[in-house]
């Protein structure tokens, strides 16, 4: 039995009152006057109106943010709202899911135990987690270091039942070594860092095998409450409804019930923006006696580099332990360390800056909006604050490649055309013509969108903007990739550098008759997800489908994943950063005469099993007892038709029009009784046995 993994209780527990590891007084370093006496009017005066961009133009409902400089919260404000009618202000205290930003706190953790002895991120992680197995042999070779530094190998994120509504079930967390049991690698352990969740929740385990505890417990006794962040909690705390700033539906404009993202060290902490800056006194050196210098410092260090990555250039990834650059852009320009992190849950979203040499620090936190538009904000803190300090004299103009000037281009140059496969099943179908441009249309998109580059002098394909330009590169790996540089401007807040492997060629994959004609009979086929639990925020996004469609353009694949049998497609994309991030497998079994796909730890049914919903007043539908949602189709007698439902006590239905989006979570919206669409579907789902009776009647 698992010491530290058991099932955690599914409902909020009483938080644990820890000991103090020292008062405050004694952790923190002595009090200094800030050195240049700077008033930061001029900061906060540009700040504000940044973040009132954000919430007026850009759809973010809130955004809080707070700068430190030298151990001191200078600047700390919020703009929003948290309600239409105002009835709980927002203020510094207002708590915000921070997403992977999380992924610091874990990090820090583990550096901690490792302060203590307790861990090596060089040795096995085995060593630590004697249960943890993977189908490839490989896995014995993984360290802490390269969980920390997203070059494992793991396929990426295993997130079924992780992010719930009002639900702090643990199951994600639980199970994932069991996910992992059935999982092989995607490249050798420390060949490339890209980014996977999955690395970093198993981290968390480690930090709990290791310590004997909870890892909620473990952040609260040697972070959260010696460093006084009294406003950063954990789904497995107990949490005031009123401290969380609220969150809206992006389709309906409905207010959300409390996210909780389960896998808690990968991204399910909530805080507030002054907490982030007061937990990042650790990496300044602020205070003393958390974490080690060395160990802050060892987690700046370039990970990244330690595998395959294009030449360094302008980028916001950059890995280092934890961080996802330890070098962004702007800051580099001013030859000054920025180290950064990022989050992103369905509805929050954050970003923490912090600037080692200058012991500085940004934070910002929203509900809405994305953490790329926060880190425009806290770079704007940050950036001002150093003007007034007259640390940098002025602020550099925003970088852009130029309208492109054609040249002559190599005729070698159009062997790279070909189909490429990137993030997200994404295939770009790029073409390289003699007269030196190449257009890349994305397959996958409905709308086959089209982008085109033109051949200039330096080597490389420049679009019309100047905003991004191309290159061919061959890996170590022998693997050929499009790289792509850019400089993204969001207009009123700022700019973004990237610069990637966008992604990598796929060569044709011949396959036996057999193999060919299991696949073609799935073609256009779709499957539904059947074990994600009723309270998933899953259900309330686009339909819950995976459908089956191959291209004619890249034989021997579905979208991205390479087919290898007739049961079975993998995903070998080897490209780190972000661009070959979440990568998984397809796995097709049949049950009862019915087929099912696995995939990244969800499972999915094939259409064949959606029958139509009867359209008589009375029916009533029951959860099987392996627990799989029940879907139906709404036929036409149906349509338009009202359903009510008596609905059971852990249970729940969404219903979808013909386009796939949801127009009744009843999680969300608490209501049982909808208006059925036209060629709409319902999926019920609930605990094994749940009945729900179904009524329909005329408008």
């Amino acid at each position: 039995m698992r010491l530290t993994l058991k099932k955690r209780t599914s409902f909020a527990t009483v938080t644990l009152v820890l000991t103090m590891l020292a008062p405050m007084s004694a952790l923190a370093a002595p009090a200094t006057m800030n050195s240049s006496n700077v008033s930061y009017e001029t900061t906060k005066k540009a700040v504000m109106e940044k973040a009132k961009i954000l919430t007026e133009t850009y759809g973010t409902t809130s955004v809080q943010y707070a700068l430190m400089d030298e151990g001191e919260i200078v600047i700390s404000g919020q703009v929003g709202k948290n309600d239409p009618e105002d009835r709980i202000p927002l203020s510094s205290n207002t708590m915000y899911g921070i997403g992977s930003t999380s992924k610091m706190v874990l990090t820090a953790a583990v550096m901690r135990l490792v302060d203590e002895g307790k861990i090596d991120l060089n040795m096995p992680v085995v060593n630590y987690i004697p249960d943890f197995k993977m189908k490839d042999k490989r896995y014995t070779q993984i360290t802490p270091r390269m969980l920390l530094n997203h070059s494992s190998g793991i396929l990426g994120t295993s997130s079924s039942s992780a992010i719930l509504y009002g639900d702090n079930d643990t199951y994600a967390h639980d199970m994932l070594l069991d996910q992992l049991a059935e999982q092989t690698l995607k490249a050798d352990p420390g060949a490339y860092s890209v980014y996977s969740n999955d690395g970093f929740t198993l981290a968390e385990i480690l930090v709990e095998k290791v310590s004997g505890m909870s890892f909620s417990h473990f952040i609260h006794q040697n972070f959260t409450d010696p460093l006084g962040m009294n406003h950063t909690k954990t789904p497995q705390d107990l949490v005031d409804p009123d401290q969380m700033a609220v969150t809206y539906s992006q389709l309906h404009k409905e207010e959300l019930p409390l996210e909780n993202t389960n896998m808690i060290g990968s991204g399910g902490i909530y805080s507030t923006a002054e907490d982030l800056v007061t937990f990042s006194q650790i990496f300044t050196g602020e205070v003393k006696g958390i974490l080690s210098s060395e160990s802050a410092k060892a987690m700046t260090q370039e990970e990244y580099k330690k595998g395959l990555w294009p030449e360094d250039s302008d980028s916001s990834i950059s890995y280092g332990l934890g961080w996802d650059s330890v070098n962004l852009f702007p800051f580099n320009q001013y030859g000054i360390q920025a180290v950064t992190k990022g989050g992103n849950t369905i509805a929050y979203h954050s970003s923490l800056i912090v600037l080692p040499e200058h012991n500085m620090t940004a934070a910002v936190t929203s509900s809405g909006g994305s953490s790329t538009t926060d880190q425009l904000i806290a770079s704007e803190l940050l950036l001002g604050a150093l003007e007034e300090k007259d640390i940098i004299k002025e602020r550099k103009a925003e970088k852009s490649f130029g309208v492109p000037v054609k040249a002559s281009m190599p005729k070698k140059l159009t062997q790279y055309a070909g189909i490429y496969g990137a993030v997200g099943s994404s295939l770009l179908k790029v073409e390289v013509n003699d007269e030196g441009q190449l257009t890349m249309t994305m397959l996958s998109s409905p709308n086959n969108t089209e982008q085109k580059y033109t051949y200039t002098a330096d080597g490389s394909f420049v679009n019309e903007q100047g905003t991004e330009k191309l290159k061919f590169a061959q890996g170590d790996n022998g693997n050929t990739y499009l790289w792509s540089r850019s400089y993204q401007s969001v207009p009123g807040l700022g700019q973004i550098a990237s610069s990637e492997y966008k992604a990598e060629k796929l060569e044709p994959n011949t396959l036996p008759e057999d193999v060919t004609a299991a696949w073609k009979q799935r073609e256009g086929h779709i499957y539904y997800l059947v074990n994600e639990k009723y309270t998933s925020t899953v259900y309330d996004s686009a339909t819950p489908i995976i459908p089956i469609h191959m291209f004619n353009e890249i034989p021997g694949y579905v979208y991205t994943n390479k087919i290898m049998d007739a049961n079975s497609a993998v995903n070998q994309l080897q490209i780190p950063g972000l661009a070959g991030r979440d990568t998984m497998e397809y796995k097709f079994f049949e049950k009862n005469g019915v087929e099912y796909v696995s995939a990244g730890g969800k499972v999915y049914v094939s259409q064949e099993l959606v029958r139509p919903l009867y359209w008589g007043k009375q029916s009533k539908t029951t959860i099987q007892t392996n627990g799989y949602a029940t879907w139906y189709s709404i036929p036409t007698a149906a349509a338009g038709k009202v359903m009510t439902v008596k609905m059971p006590s852990k249970g729940a239905f969404t219903v979808y029009d013909q386009a796939g989006i949801s127009t009744n979570h009843t999680v969300v919206s608490g209501e049982n009784e909808v208006a059925l669409p036209v060629n709409g579907t319902i999926v019920f789902a609930g605990e094994a046995g749940s009945k729900f009776e179904i009524s329909l009647t005329n408008k």
